[in-house]
């Protein structure tokens, strides 16, 4: 039995030992490529480790597993040998009960690779949660917007849907019958199916040749041979157009996913969904940089915050790939002009609709028609024009531009002028330095995706950008290249392999995260944004940059760079966005402990609020005039008045008048230049008295200051709202004709009615020719020198001119003395006396001096001679009443001053009228237009509204509204992540 037993373990062993069908060959595992070996079997080593082959030559095996064989150990016997038993039963015994334990241990072991195996493929699984944002928002809320109950209660019932299903039990039969003819084939197939599709996906050459199996059991392998150059090829071309298939997919459901959204948001504008719609991410983001940009930081708070800044060398095509990726024409053109002459910040984000609209204005430019686009160009130029100073090219003022639209990758991009190496005419002789320093200002900030442009159709060689970007991120960690005017290079460069070194960042001194080329167009400024992105993708499905692996397809377009932009920047954000936050916590802190130790009892008011207390204060002012008393006024305009026509009162008026020989004669001549006078000077000269008479107590309610209440740091602004509303009032022009009435008439009257009337005429008159004496004497002794006291108190002398001059006067006196009713004026004769009787004495003197110093002279004596009269006419009342009859008293002179003492009086009170009840109304209103002005112009307020208090409420004002909202936008940041 033995015997039996032994013989059919051999059989067995020899089985076992020829499996492989009498084909020697590796196992399939070995045509599997690397990583998939790796994917089915974790535990298969990696090449470098590989085991030894198998070999599978015919060796001696038990049946049972793995029990070693021994040698039968023969016994000589009478009849020939006979095995030794050895207890032979009781070893196999031993060994049947250790298969159980070898069992258990597979299993165990079985189980823990296969644990094993499942962490692994989970780690390498990348977390899809990062990722959660590409899902549009209403994927996640379609529990919300669709009643899944109601679907299901529409949907026909599982037994319904049974009947409707085909019969998968014969269905099964009839393929099981099959299984047995197809296999072999069926497993042939599928290796080389697996084994190309990993090729072509990998995009790896591989082997060199493919290995094909022939059927049947021989031992050796069978090699089919196939060139190395014809396998590339061929692998190249079906990776291209497996791409060029996947690409489309893509593009068809980007297309389909955009009109979702749109019609998604579109949904929501119109509140069919009763869901407020929060604030865009990059919309909060944006809104803080436009804050930063108005932020004049002078405690060290620098603006770190992302932003994509796009900078090349003039007409290298930075605009056109904005406008790819903003997805319309939206920025002016020129050719070889620098076009863009101030930085434009664009916040792209997705809407329903392609619109543009500025930051400080409400219009909306739609993008999808051409007459909008054009306005928005034009408006972008003039905002362009207007921001440039006088004498300069470009302007460091922002234009801040938001793009909605569909499909739009969120992110902020600056386009800044183009880099230029010499300055031409009509430039301003500093424009090459300007656009350096504005281009170093952007992208010195650490947190700032450069994306650098540069013209494939020019030499490298006359790159400008390249180096200023090397020199700002040498280690190229957030600088992303672009080569533009690909399809221009392709046709001029003689050597394609000089644009695979510039891709490949070994050509240019500079690093970078990504190497991109791109096609905008064909250089026609008509041309749509559809017709570039055909013209774009037919020439990289074409090129053969792309065919012999010059470019990747991940390199080329700007779709690809849009995208890339995109991830850069959010990456940029997230990761910087809170160490900002932080920054701007602490220098909050810093900015109120300062205010708290500077002014402890003050209110932080920044500059609008401040203006806004300038503007009350200043009304409350305005509104004071109407409290001036009527008595103040006229006071006021009743002595400016006089002041002002008193000159011509005397010396028109009341001198020419008192040389008459008689009253009548002096009567006819008063009224006649006062007639004159009064229609042609007075009326005008009343109102600019009265103006002027206004703008003082303007101005003096305005500067006055209010004990420990005034604040200084209104002072410039309230100066200037008084210039500006002095320059803008204007008095009623009407106001001269009433007036002119009323002093005509007030002049025509002559009727003194008491003696106090009388007396106060008196005085006035004595007033003012005492004044006039005085003066005159004044001058009398600037013309003679100092008299004979002062000469011996004060140690002066006179002059050459002044001896002349004061024996000039002595003579005149002397002819004074003979006639004391002399004339006003000298006659020839009498000038010629008076110039020999001093050449008699040894004085030469000019005709013109003696008749300079005769009218001084002779007006002394008048006024004299006037003073006197009005001192006789004190007692003159009662003759007056009697018209001077039988009295050889006349006092016209009195009456004449009465008369003008009296218009003075009565235009005075017309004036106050005018005054309170008109023009400080009007200037009131003049001031509130004035300060609405102001309140509109920043630079004005900027301006006015000075020093370090403001300064300082100021920054703390901004600094707190940034922070606010840096951390409101943290906020929704982790919410959407």
């Amino acid at each position: 039995m033995w015997r039996t037993r032994a013989a059919a373990a051999c059989i067995i062993c020899r089985s076992l030992a020829n499996s492989s069908y009498g084909i020697k060959r590796k196992s399939p595992l070995q045509n599997l490529h690397l990583v998939s070996r790796s994917i089915h079997h974790p535990c298969y080593p990696s090449a470098k480790f590989q085991r030894p082959p198998l070999r599978i030559s015919i060796q001696q095996f038990s049946s049972l597993n793995r029990l070693p064989l021994h040698k039968t150990k023969l016994l000589n016997v009478k009849h020939g040998y006979q095995s030794h038993r050895n207890f032979w039963l009781a070893r196999l015994a031993s060994r049947l009960l250790r298969v159980r334990y070898l069992i258990l241990g597979s299993a165990v072991g079985g189980g823990y690779t296969a644990k094993k195996t499942y962490e692994q493929w989970k780690d390498m699984i990348p977390d899809l949660e990062d990722y959660k944002w590409i899902v549009p928002d209403f994927i996640w809320e379609l529990d919300e917007l669709v009643d899944i109950e109601k679907l299901l209660k529409a949907l026909p019932d599982a037994d319904d849907l049974a009947k409707l299903m085909p019969d998968f039990e014969k269905i099964g039969e009839s393929l099981a019958s099959l299984k047995g003819f197809l296999s072999p084939g069926y497993n042939l197939v599928s290796e080389v199916i697996g084994a190309s599709d990993l090729l072509l996906l990998l995009g790896s050459p591989g082997e060199t040749a493919f290995r094909a199996t022939d059927q049947g059991y021989d031992n050796d392998k069978q090699f089919k041979k196939v060139s190395d150059k014809e396998k590339i090829d061929q692998l190249q071309e079906e990776l291209l157009r497996t791409q060029l298939k996947y690409q489309r997919m893509l593009e068809r459901l980007e297309k389909e996913n955009k009109e979702l959204r749109k019609l998604v948001l579109q949904r929501d504008e119109k509140g069919i969904h009763q869901r407020k719609l929060k604030k865009s991410l990059i919309d909060m983001y944006s809104e803080v940089l436009d804050i930063l940009s108005d932020y004049d930081a002078s405690y060290n708070t620098q603006d770190h915050l992302p932003r994509v800044v796009v900078v090349g060398d003039q007409s290298a095509g930075k605009t056109s790939v904005l406008e790819m990726i903003a997805q319309a024409r939206i920025f002016p053109r020129g050719s070889g002009e620098m076009m863009t002459r101030s930085p434009v910040k664009v916040t792209l984000s997705e809407g329903p609709h392609h619109v543009a609209l500025f930051k400080d204005s409400s219009r909306e430019f739609d993008l999808t028609k051409e007459e909008d686009l054009a306005a928005l160009r034009n408006e972008i130029e003039i905002r362009m024009r207007n921001s440039v100073k006088e004498g300069c090219t470009v302007s460091t003022e922002t234009i801040s531009l938001s793009v909605k639209g569909p499909g739009l990758q969120r992110m902020v991009l600056v386009d800044l002028p183009g880099v230029i190496s010499t300055v031409t005419s009509g430039m301003a002789p500093d424009t090459k330095e300007t656009i350096f320093s504005i281009s170093k200002a952007y992208m010195q900030n650490p947190n700032a995706i450069i994306l650098c442009i540069q013209d494939g159709s020019v030499d490298a060689e006359r790159s400008i950008v390249t180096d200023l970007v090397s020199q700002m991120d040498p280690q190229g960690k957030r600088t992303i290249f672009v080569l533009t005017k690909v399809d221009l290079a392709e046709k001029n460069v003689a050597s394609p392999n000089r644009i695979q070194q510039i891709i490949e960042g070994k050509l240019f001194p500079m690093k970078a995260l990504g190497y991109f080329a791109v096609v905008t167009g064909k250089g026609n400024s008509s041309e749509s944004i559809e017709s570039i992105k055909e013209y774009e993708e037919e020439f990289f499905q074409n090129s053969k940059l792309l065919k012999t692996s010059m470019l990747k397809a991940h390199q080329v377009t700007t779709k690809n760079l849009s995208l890339a932009v995109s991830d850069c920047f959010w990456k940029m954000v997230r990761e910087s966005v809170e160490q900002q936050a932080d920054a701007f916590k602490a220098t909050r802190f810093n900015l109120e402990t300062e205010w708290k130790n500077n002014y402890p009892r003050l209110r932080e008011l920044d500059r609008n609020e401040l203006f806004e207390k300038a503007k009350n204060e200043i009304l409350d002012e305005v509104i004071s005039l109407t409290q001036v008393t009527p008595k103040h006024w006229e006071e006021m305009l009743e002595k400016t008045l006089w002041e002002r026509v008193s000159t011509h009162v005397i010396e028109n008026i009341y001198l020419p008048a008192a040389q008459t020989a008689n009253s009548g004669t002096f009567n006819t001549t008063v009224d006649i230049k006062l007639k004159q006078w009064t229609d042609k000077q007075l009326p005008n000269k009343a109102v600019e008295v009265a103006w002027e008479t206004l703008q003082e107590e303007f101005s003096r309610f305005m500067t006055e200051k209010k004990g420990k209440e005034h604040d200084d740091i209104f002072d410039k602004l309230k100066q200037a709202v008084k210039e500006e509303t002095i320059k803008r009032h204007k008095w009623n022009e009407r106001a001269e004709d009433s007036l002119r009435v009323i002093q005509h008439n007030a002049l025509e009257d002559r009727s003194i009615s008491d003696k106090q009337q009388w007396d106060a005429a008196i005085h006035f008159m004595e007033e003012t020719l005492q004044s006039r004496l005085k003066d005159t004497e004044s001058v009398i002794e600037d013309m003679v020198g100092p008299d004979w006291k002062k000469r011996w108190l004060h140690w002066v002398g006179r002059t050459k001119e002044q001896n002349i001059r004061n024996e000039t006067k002595n003579e005149l006196e002397k002819l004074i003395k003979c006639n004391e009713d002399h004339p006003a004026y000298l006659a020839n004769d009498e000038v010629t006396t008076v110039r020999k009787n001093l050449e008699a004495r040894g004085v030469a003197v000019d005709p013109c001096l003696i008749k300079d110093t005769w009218h001084q002279i002779y007006r002394r004596y008048f006024l004299k001679s006037a003073l006197n009269h009005c001192n006789l006419c004190r007692r003159g009342f009662y003759y007056y009443q009697r018209h001077f009859v039988d009295s050889e008293l006349e006092c016209n002179d009195i009456v004449l001053f009465w008369r003008i003492q009296r218009m003075l009086a009565i235009t005075a009170n017309t004036l106050r009228q005018q005054l309170t009840n008109t023009e400080v109304r009007r200037l009131e209103k003049n001031v509130k237009e004035v300060l609405e002005d102001f309140a509109e112009d920043n630079e004005k307020k900027v301006m006015l509204l000075t020093g370090k208090r403001v300064q300082l409420a100021e920054d703390l004002k901004k600094v707190r509204e940034i922070q606010e909202k840096l951390e409101a936008f943290i906020e929704a940041l982790h919410q959407e992540k």
